[in-house]
Parts: C-alpha cells; structure tokens; sequence
C-alpha cells in the first residue's frame, strides 16, 4: 500500500515504528560489522587471491558493497524520520503524513544502477526502484546471508587446511632437526619445497584444495606428514646409528659370527648323520653366513663415508636377517642330531624290551631273538635305516609284550 492510499499513522504509531525500526538498524549495522570482523572476510579482502578464491572475493565484494549502500539508504531515510519527529513534539496531519510516508511508503529510492535487470523494461528510463524501508530489509537479507554463506565456507576451507598444516610444519621442524642429529637427510629439500608450495596455494587460493563438499581437501598435506614422519624416524634411528655405531656394529658382527659356527655345526652334524643313517632325501645345511658378512661390510662402508641415514635403515634388516638365519642354522643342527639321537632311542628301547624278555624267561625264544637279531643288525649298521629299524623294533616290541600278556594268564 503506497503512503498517499492508507491513512497517516497517529502519532503513537510512528513512535512505535520507530523504536521498531531503530532496533533493525541496530541489528543490522552489528550483523555488518560481525560480517566484516570475521576472519573469513578478512582472508577475502586480502590482495594477491588467485583461482577460485578471487572469483569469491569478486562476489563477496559486490554482495558487501550492495549490503552498505542499501544500509546506508535506509539509515538516511529513517534519521530523516527521526529528525522530522523531533522537529516536531506534537506533529500535526502534515507532519504525520510525511512521517507515514518515510516509514512505511517507498521511501527509499535504489539509484538506477543498482536495479536489478529483471526488474527493468526496454523502453523504460533508467531511474531508481523505491523501496519501503522493510523492503529494503527483505532485499538485504539474502545478500546478507549469501555474504554470510560464502566468508563462512572460505573460513572453513581455510582453517581447516591451516590447522593441518600448521601440523604438518611442527613435522617438518621435527625431522630438520633430526636431520642435523643424524649429519643430513637425503629428500628432506624436496618435501620442504612442496610443503612451501602448498602454503603458498593455502595463502593464495585455498578454495582450489575445498572437495566438491565444501570441506577441505588436506590429501596433499597429509601424504606430506606420513613422509615426513617416516623420515623423522629413519633420521632418528640414523642418529643412534651414529651415536653408537662402534658397539652395535660389534653386536651385529658377533651375531654374524654365531651364525657362522652354528651353520658349521650343522654342516658337521649333516656329515656326521649321512655317515650313520640313510636318508631318503637329504636336505642341505644352510650357508648363509658369507652374504650376511658382505651386507655387514657395506653397512660399515657406508658408515665410514658418513652416510647415517641408509645404514640406519639397513641395519635393521640386517639385524633381522641374521636373528632369521641363526634361528634356521640351529633348526639344522636339531633335525641333524636329532636323527643319531633317535638311533640311540631306538637302541635304549631294543636293549629294554631284551632285558624284559629276559625277565620273562624267554631269551631262548626262537622267534623273539629272531626278532631282536633283526632289529639289533639293523640299528647296528652304518649307514642305519631308521625307518626299516623302527618297524623291526616295534615287531619286537609287540612280541614281547604278547608274551607278557600269556605268562600274567
């Protein structure tokens, strides 16, 4: 309803459209001023955006620049209401109707440009769009909150990636000084200007690392960190390496060393075996101690040319390697006198059972000293079929126990 259809406001009315609008003002400016305290709107009044980025802060400016000067219409129309109503304790018709007319007609008056193309005709000339003073509110409100949309999702984006990469830094600063401990770091410069790179894009145009979500992208960031922490280790372990290299040197050389004896041993033990008892298939004794030697030696080579960080990581898998190759070495050496230790078993239990037979009264037994006879030559040869010894001792066996069982009936 335009100012000159409705009748004047009475002058309680006016009073209280203009508390009404005072607050709104008021809510207004503090709403504006939040706006452009927030950190998101400070990034975006930045300079040097580049990228997505700049395209916001293109938006938000025309969004802000439109917000204050649609404010800044409506405050001069109502502090011409305000100054009219104070001009005048007792206003009369005219004043009322004047007032009536600010507060609640199409007071406000957009300047041409500032109308919207959609609301413009092709023969029309170019003159403002008036507005009532709630109007103009109704057209603040979405740019405020498209304003308000776009500084909170930039801040968002952009605090993320600064938390994270704040994150990632204390890792870089980590592994440089690890880097100093251990005397260099091969690939530490590279991870150092790519994590430079990603700040700069962060400062730049940090919506280019935003996913189609809106939240931010830190893959970049995060691959960065596991590198950097898996470099901070091996530094660390590289400055161990150096700090003590002597005497773990000399442990892993004594390692190297029971390696070696124990696979002689097993080779010995093998001989000794294939002399004494026939085997189906025998298996080799291993012989690994010659290339542990070798990788210890390089280990040391390196060392001496000051390289820490590879030792370091060598050093654990030669430790491995040999504690792998001491633990088969000794699994050879029991396979191998297990077999004699086996013959000897078998030999206790023939000479048992014999000694039982003996107590039974049956060493004239035809058939059982058969049986023993059998079972005595083969444990007595060399080299001794244990599988064939085995069945004669467990024929004897069962005799024996056979002729038990009759003399207890």
């Amino acid at each position: 309803m335009s100012g000159a259809a409705r009748p004047p406001l009475t002058r309680d009315e006016v009073d209280g459209a203009l508390r009404r609008l005072r607050d709104d003002r008021e809510r207004i400016g503090a709403a504006l001023a939040e706006l452009e305290a927030h950190p998101g709107h400070a990034l975006l009044e930045g300079a040097g955006l580049t990228g997505e980025t700049a395209r916001r802060q293109g938006e938000l400016r025309s969004r802000t620049a439109a917000l204050w000067s649609l404010f800044d219409l409506y405050g001069r129309v109502l502090g011409d209401a305000e100054r009219l109503r104070a001009r005048h304790p007792r206003p009369g018709q005219a004043q009322l109707a004047e007032l009536t007319r600010l507060l609640t007609g199409p007071s406000v008056e957009l300047p041409a440009p500032q109308v919207p193309l959609e609301r413009r005709t092709l023969l029309s000339a170019p003159a403002g769009e008036r507005l009532t003073l709630d109007g103009a509110v109704a057209r603040m409100n979405p740019l405020f909150e498209e304003a308000a949309r776009i500084v909170a999702g930039v801040d968002a984006v952009w605090s993320a990636l600064l938390s994270r990469f704040d994150e990632v830094e204390r890792a870089c600063a980590a592994a440089r000084e690890a880097a100093r401990a251990a005397g260099g770091a091969a690939g530490l410069d590279r991870v150092e200007r790519e994590l430079a790179a990603v700040r700069e894009t962060i400062r730049a145009d940090p919506l280019s690392l935003a996913r189609a979500d809106g939240t931010a992208d830190t893959s970049r960031l995060d691959a960065l960190d596991a590198e950097l922490r898996d470099l901070r280790r091996r530094l660390e372990e590289a400055a161990r390496l150096r700090a003590g290299h002597a005497e773990r040197l000399a442990r892993l050389r004594d390692a190297v060393g029971r390696v070696r004896r124990t696979e002689e041993q097993a080779r010995r033990a093998r001989a000794d075996a294939l002399a004494k008892i026939s085997f189906a298939a025998v298996p080799a004794a291993p012989d690994t101690a010659p290339a542990l030697a070798d990788r210890l030696a390089a280990l040391d080579a390196l060392r001496a040319g000051g390289r820490w960080e590879e030792p370091a990581a060598r050093l654990a898998d030669l430790d491995a390697a040999v504690q792998t190759a001491l633990a088969r070495a000794r699994e050879a050496v029991d396979i191998f006198t297990g077999l004699l230790d086996r013959r000897e078993e078998l030999r206790g239990r023939l000479d048992a059972y014999r000694a039982k037979a003996a107590r039974l009264g049956h060493l004239e037994d035809d058939e059982l000293t058969a049986l023993y006879e059998r079972a005595r030559a083969l444990l007595w040869t060399s080299p001794c079929d244990l599988r064939g010894a085995t069945a004669a001792l467990s024929a004897y066996q069962q005799a024996v126990s056979a002729r038990a069982k009759g003399s207890r009936r």
